[in-house]
């Protein structure tokens, strides 16, 4: 597995970012389907995108949430 995954799951739990949000980033970077309609929130979507584009600094609004 690769490590820059690893390091940013890491990173962003330490940071207290809204699981939601690690969730999507996860699932983005794994380029998993997205989640059911119902299922998904601003914080998902977030995620998903910034996991999609490999980002991973771009939680800084979702710590604490």
């Amino acid at each position: 597995m690769n490590d820059d995954y690893y390091a940013a799951i890491d990173k962003m739990e330490k940071a207290n970012v809204s699981r939601e949000y690690v969730v999507g980033w996860a699932s983005g970077f794994l380029q998993n389907p997205k989640l059911e309609e119902q299922r998904v929130n601003d914080a998902y979507e977030a995620g998903y995108t910034d996991g999609e584009a490999k980002n991973a600094t771009g939680f800084d609004s979702w710590v604490g949430k």
